[in-house]
């Protein structure tokens, strides 16, 4: 997301047999690297991590920002 030279991410929930880029559950976050806001609903991500969801590496150095 976000424009030329202004990147703006989603923290997203996917299965993993979708495309990377292709369809995902639920949005639960974003990311603004310029600026450094993490957003992330905590109870959503810990009711799909119970679920099995694994995050990436990415996600779990952000929710670690965010705790």
């Amino acid at each position: 997301m976000g424009s030329k030279n202004h990147p703006h991410y989603r923290v997203v929930v996917a299965d993993s047999r979708s495309p990377r880029d292709g369809r995902f559950i639920e949005t639960i976050g974003h990311y603004n690297p310029l600026t450094g806001q993490v957003v992330i609903k905590k109870d959503r991500a810990t009711y799909w991590i119970s679920q099995g969801a694994r995050p990436s590496k990415v996600v779990d150095g952000l929710l670690s920002k965010v705790e």
